[in-house]
């Protein structure tokens, strides 16, 4: 996208900087984590295949399961809590909320049965070719700071990691900032400090600070996946929601993209 483009022109300086001491030795070393129940006949992944990639590498996500049936979604619902979304499980739907395969912030059993059938019969007439494999009801993030973490594979650099303002500003403001992996704690914290999102998490007008090393954490976690798993091409969390010191941060949406398997260097 956009974004991407933006940043073929930064790349090379920010490829040069991230070289010598700064590329720390933490982030390109200890144990790899393996990517768990990849799909084997896709390459392009939404939430649902991305959220267990996510959770090996310690990322924070909202509660969530995966639900076949109104009754099921209305178990998981009270299981994790309300209020809680709901979000269409589909290969061929890229574009959830335009084909009405969102529902947001449901807060009773009755109401997640009723807007699961209202989803299907939406979806299934927009787009009746769609296969469709369920529905992943999520707990609802509490309000914060929307941010966006990325990451995409450059055949020169190797994984180029992006972080800027998330949600719907994103496009708009195109306030991101770019570092080539691996790099150092200082660097992710430069990173962070280029952006206006990162001056938002510092504090303005009297409101608290937000967790800025949870975000820090999530950055170099991405990196990390990156740089242990060559078959991941890219990455989009958006938004990745952050709270104040010490409440951490949420990955509420991720996209993912993967070589095939058996294309991969660490198949």
């Amino acid at each position: 996208g956009v974004m991407w483009r933006y940043a073929e022109g930064k790349e090379g300086k920010e490829g040069k900087e991230g070289e010598g001491e700064r590329r720390f030795t933490e982030m390109a070393s200890g144990k790899r984590r393996p990517l768990v129940g990849l799909p084997s006949d896709r390459t392009h992944l939404g939430e649902a295949e991305a959220r267990p990639v996510l959770a090996a590498y310690d990322i924070d996500q909202p509660a969530a399961g995966l639900a076949r049936t109104a009754a099921e979604a209305g178990q998981i619902a009270e299981k994790i809590g309300f209020p809680v979304a709901l979000k269409i499980v589909s290969p061929d739907i890229f574009h959830k909320s335009e084909m009405g395969g969102i529902t947001l912030k449901l807060g009773s059993v009755d109401q997640v049965h009723a807007a699961f059938e209202e989803m299907l019969a939406r979806v299934q007439k927009r787009q009746p070719e769609a296969r469709i494999e369920g529905v992943l009801v999520t707990q609802m993030a509490p309000p914060g700071h929307e941010l966006i973490v990325g990451m995409r594979r450059d055949p020169q650099f190797g994984p180029l990691l992006m972080f800027g303002l998330g949600g719907i500003y994103v496009e708009l403001l195109k306030d991101v900032a770019f570092r080539v992996a691996p790099f150092s704690r200082a660097e992710t914290l430069a990173m962070i400090g280029e952006t206006h999102a990162g001056k938002l998490l510092g504090g303005l007008r009297g409101q608290p600070p937000a967790d800025i090393d949870a975000v820090a954490e999530v950055i170099e976690r991405v990196a990390r996946l990156a740089l242990d798993h060559p078959q991941v091409q890219e990455i989009d969390i958006n938004p990745l929601i952050a709270y104040e010191t010490g409440q951490g941060a949420l990955a509420v949406d991720v996209r993912m993209v993967v070589n095939p398997p058996e294309n991969a260097a660490d198949a």
